[in-house]
């Protein structure tokens, strides 16, 4: 099964390149291979659209560099420097190979941090906006040499996923080492059908992924990239895997449509587009199947409809909302704080005032500030 793809002049594209695709088994970067990948950006970009650049390899190249095992990834010392190092060198490499076309590059370098926090993240969006009025293409990687094991994406497949929606992006194309998605992992006793075309990334969907990363290289797999789908469909981007095995990949893609397509949902203000795209989030709240069935309605979160809660969030934190068998189905913005939460309960709201001593607010997530995901 084949998707459908077309470029179109104004258009605004992200394009995940993994360690995998950036470097050989000998350790040097495919120079060869990035320059026909160059090429078929600069063609894109010469017909009037936007392109940004989400780029892995600062750890391999940095670990070459200065002869760390593992690829780097030995330790988060040993990570945390070989990304200081490799970035120069990957920088540099995507400067100069897109000034061959008259192209300004510019390097952005964030955290997961940077795009949770709603300050910060707008930052990120003006930024992008402004490189992209002025034609330059943003090169952007996860900031390596800063991130911790619990503070990082940890892949940049959601990184390019958060990037699109900081960016209002129209599609994302992830470069894989494979054509796309198999209903069957690699190593499994059938050979697995391939899916061209992916309406929802359910749990269905989610089944089908394997975590890890088969080069030993990057640090994601197919459910990392399932999660960018997500992640961008959530904020109505189309996103599609690839195969960058072979020379001029967006080239092949258009020709061939060979990938997997994952089809946007209807497109979330940008507010709830963030929300969804969140990574981390404050605390839980777990609901019955009566308040469940009133959010898939539409409808807010009200204290009468809660069965517990989790974390020490404060009001305007982001929390999550998951049903009674833990799955979660929502995110929003806690209009309470975790103590007087737990002071309501299951309450209906006749009664708040009276337990909080205050005129209580509508609800405890109003529908406005919460997203279904």
């Amino acid at each position: 099964m084949v998707t459908t793809v077309t470029t179109a002049p104004n258009e605004v594209i992200v394009v995940k390149v993994g360690s995998s695709l950036l470097i050989g088994e000998n350790g040097n970067v495919r120079r060869k291979w990035l320059e026909t990948l160059v090429s078929d950006i600069a063609k894109r970009h010469q017909d009037g659209a936007s392109v940004i650049i989400v780029s892995s390899g600062s750890i391999a190249l940095g670990a070459r560099n200065l002869g760390l095992e593992k690829g780097g990834r030995a330790s988060l010392a040993d990570a945390q420097a070989a990304a200081s190092v490799g970035q120069i060198t990957l920088s540099s490499l995507w400067s100069e190979l897109l000034a061959e076309h008259d192209i300004t590059a510019a390097q952005m370098l964030l955290t997961l941090d940077d795009m949770e926090d709603r300050k910060r993240y707008l930052n990120a969006t003006a930024t992008l906006e402004k490189l992209l009025e002025n034609r330059a293409i943003p090169v952007i990687n996860e900031n390596d040499s800063v991130a911790t094991d619990e503070i990082r994406f940890g892949d940049n497949d959601r990184l390019a996923a958060r990037v699109a929606q900081a960016a209002s992006a129209d599609r994302v194309l992830l470069l894989s080492d494979i054509d796309g998605l198999y209903d069957r992992t690699a190593g499994s006793e059938t050979e697995g059908q391939f899916i061209g075309l992916v309406e929802q990334v359910d749990a269905r969907i989610m089944a089908m992924a394997d975590g890890s990363s088969s080069s030993g290289l990057g640090s994601g797999g197919m459910t990392s990239k399932l999660e960018a789908a997500r992640i961008a469909n959530l904020a109505g981007i189309e996103l599609s895997i690839i195969s960058g095995q072979e020379d001029h990949p967006l080239e092949r893609y258009q020709l061939t449509n060979v990938g997997t397509l994952f089809k946007a949902s209807g497109q979330a203000n940008a507010r709830k587009s963030w929300l969804g795209g969140r990574l981390t989030s404050a605390g839980t709240i777990t609901i019955d199947a009566g308040a469940a069935a009133a959010l898939a309605e539409g409808n807010s979160l009200l204290a009468a409809g809660i069965i517990t809660i989790e974390g020490q969030f404060e009001r305007s934190d982001v929390v999550d909302i998951a049903g009674a068998d833990g799955q979660i189905i929502a995110r929003g913005l806690a209009e309470y704080d975790a103590l007087d939460c737990a002071k309501i309960i299951g309450r209906r709201s006749s009664e708040l005032e009276a337990l909080l001593g205050y005129s209580p607010r509508s609800a405890v997530v109003h529908r406005n500030q919460m997203v279904l995901v």
